[in-house]
């Protein structure tokens, strides 16, 4: 895989067909301002996502394959979810910071809690044991909480324990993090959302933790033996 910084040259080409972008020449600095459609503000640049070229995959044998693109299956199927949490935890805390009163920040973050609980836990239900445990970590991506954080906070110490003692009866840790950098799967489920957001099955979230995914390549490039 090869990582571009830019798409500078087709960024602008599609902006210009388009017709979302004016041009103002200031002759005393000799510097063309842009100026985006639905912003009042000239700018001298436009600030574009970091991209990818993404290469052929390749696997080390068919177990690795087979891994991969069930470990695809379930982290299309649960990401969704994990994006989800993150936009309500940041609308909580939005509105949380905006009321003083102790009595009414509780109020309200026990009708949030049961609005999320509402909306979340029957399609949980049908989640398998792995999926649950994908999930669990892309939580971890999305907010930069563990999910036991997360009960712990919003809840009670003495919750989340059970929380996690519950879930440990089915495998899963609500403990877990998310490490690309130390933990292959980790690495692979990245990798797989990136491919998801640069071909639109997915829409993007930045990830919160400190990595960079360009950077994991190399790390985790398989063997160039031919099985």
């Amino acid at each position: 895989m090869k990582k571009i910084i830019l798409f500078f040259i087709v960024v602008n080409i599609a902006i210009v067909v388009s017709g979302q972008i004016e041009e103002q020449q200031l002759d005393s600095i000799g510097e063309t301002l842009i100026k985006v459609e639905g912003d009042s503000v000239f700018q001298s640049s436009i600030a574009l996502h970091e991209a990818y070229v993404f290469g052929k995959l390749k696997f080390d044998n068919y177990d690795a394959k087979l891994k991969y693109y069930i470990l695809r299956r379930k982290t299309l199927k649960v990401y969704p979810y994990a994006k989800l949490a993150a936009e309500r935890l940041v609308e909580l805390n939005d509105t949380l910071a905006t009321i003083k009163r102790k009595g009414k920040r509780k109020k309200y973050t026990k009708k949030v809690q049961k609005y999320i609980e509402e909306e979340f836990s029957e399609k949980l239900k049908k989640l398998t044991r792995t999926e649950g445990q994908i999930l669990v970590k892309l939580v971890h991506r999305q907010t930069g909480n563990t999910s036991f954080d997360l009960v712990k906070e919003l809840r009670s110490g003495w919750r989340a324990f059970w929380y996690n003692t519950t879930a440990g009866f089915f495998n899963i840790s609500i403990k877990a993090e998310y490490d690309p950098k130390n933990v292959h799967e980790d690495y692979l489920i990245e990798d797989i959302l990136q491919r998801a957001f640069a071909s639109g099955k997915l829409d993007r979230q930045e990830s919160v933790l400190d990595y960079e995914y360009g950077a994991l390549i190399n790390k985790w490039k398989p063997s160039s033996k031919k099985k």
